[in-house]
């Protein structure tokens, strides 16, 4: 962390009409401290800063607005920043703004402080409500994810996927994903094998998952207007051949994949896509279909590939839930006894991580 009277010193500095070198150099030892542990602590009672920072961004030296930019995505790291920056300064409709504008060199760091500041539910509150009240809707933030190569100065716009997996966890981000009208969620899909980025296919299956926790879509979602199942079965399914009685009776996706065919190899994605799974068995209808599409069999083989005890404890409550027998009157497992270890997994739905 900077010695204080330093920092002080720089102000003057950081001004747009100091000379560009000097300036560019004010911003870079700034960008070194914002790195350090607990830098957000000095920025919280030195809020003077976050002005200059945030006015920095709009430079006209390109280096200068760039580690401004560096300066907020490390400090929306701490919460109490991202507080205290949406609710003194609300930058998310210009963030929003430089997301979506084809032209934008920063639209990638845009994202990755929207991605940070909508963690916690209040900060997914106050983006959505931008988004919703603003110019750019989330049918456009949608929109520019699913379009390849919208960016014009290759940027690559992954971190809108965590940026959805922490709206939703919103009902009312869940209910736009799940318009039956709008095919938001079939556009989503086919990113959950998405290999160009971890994050990006990270982001989809977090939003995935949270939107499985609104239980009356489960029929629609399970239904061939949507079939979420062969998206959420494919990244955990192996190359491992299967006996001919049990292939033939695997959806067609599932079927015959080659020995060449690798399961996601990050186990966060594995994890939430096996809690999906466990979501979409909450129902009576998504217990069955399950059931009748005989999941079972990728399920226990990835049991016995998988090598991570919490990972091969999530596939195994999903595959208890499936061969258990069950009274007749049960429809929804929420509101029945079941195991504390898959009662912990069909809880609230919640932001990712912290990037």
């Amino acid at each position: 962390m900077g010695d204080q009277q330093q920092l002080e010193e720089l102000l003057p500095f950081l001004s747009p009409s100091s000379r560009p070198d000097v300036r560019a150099t004010a911003v870079q030892y700034l960008l070194g401290v914002t790195a350090s542990k607990n830098s957000a602590e000095f920025f919280l009672k030195n809020k003077v800063f976050i002005e200059k920072i945030l006015s920095l961004t709009e430079d006209t030296q390109e280096s200068i607005a760039k580690d401004s930019y560096l300066c907020l995505i490390n400090l929306t790291g701490d919460g109490r920043f991202c507080k205290v920056l949406l609710e003194d300064y609300d930058p998310v409709p210009k963030f929003v703004q430089t997301v979506v504008d084809p032209e934008s060199e920063f639209s990638d760091s845009a994202c990755m402080i929207l991605s940070n500041v909508t963690r916690e539910e209040s900060g997914a509150e106050r983006v959505l409500d931008s988004l919703v009240k603003g110019d750019v809707g989330l049918a456009k933030v949608v929109e520019v994810f699913c379009q390849e190569g919208y960016n014009k100065k290759e940027k690559q716009l992954h971190y809108i996927g965590p940026m959805l997996s922490n709206l939703t966890q919103l009902s009312e981000a869940r209910q736009f994903v799940l318009d039956h009208d709008r095919c938001v969620i079939q556009r989503l899909l086919p990113f959950t094998q998405y290999q160009g980025s971890v994050i990006r296919r990270g982001g989809i299956v977090g939003a995935l998952k949270n939107c499985c926790f609104e239980t009356v879509h489960h029929e629609w979602l399970l239904s061939d207007d949507v079939d979420i199942l062969p998206f959420l079965m494919l990244p955990l399914a192996g190359p491992e051949e299967f006996a001919e009685d049990e292939m033939e009776k695997l959806p067609d996706e599932l079927q015959y994949l080659g020995e060449d065919k690798q399961r996601e190899e990050e186990p966060n994605i594995r994890q939430m896509l096996l809690e999906t799974l466990l979501q979409l068995c909450a129902t009576k209808h998504g217990r069955k279909t399950l059931r009748d599409k005989h999941v079972y069999y990728i399920l226990r083989e990835l049991d016995n590939w998988e090598t991570q005890p919490a990972l091969k404890e999530a596939a195994q409550n999903v595959i208890h839930v499936l061969i258990s027998d069950e009274p007749e009157d049960v429809d929804n497992l929420n509101e029945v006894q079941i195991p504390v270890g898959v009662q912990k997994q069909l809880e609230q739905p919640q932001g990712e991580e912290q990037q």
